[in-house]
């Protein structure tokens, strides 16, 4: 199955709804860290990575959780997993 970059976003969007319901996925900037955005915790934020990681059939070592803290940079980084395989 081949998924595009539009809807990796909207799937990580969905995802970070469950978490934080709150928001209004539309007024996410995409390059703007979540927790500069939105009220994220550090426990809502694990949640937020490890839903994605269960969304798009990836583990996500801790070492990358960096990467995740913006849209763009969870839909590059699910895409290079889903490439390489995971």
């Amino acid at each position: 199955m081949v998924v595009d970059e539009n809807n990796r976003t909207a799937e990580v969007l969905d995802v970070l709804k469950s978490v934080a319901p709150e928001i209004d996925s539309h007024s996410i900037d995409s390059a703007r860290a979540f927790r500069d955005q939105i009220e994220l915790d550090s426990v809502d934020y694990l949640n937020f990575v490890l839903k994605l990681g269960k969304r798009f059939d990836v583990d996500i070592p801790e070492r990358d959780y960096p990467q995740l803290s913006t849209l763009d940079g969870c839909v590059a980084y699910l895409g290079s997993r889903r490439a390489t395989g995971g």
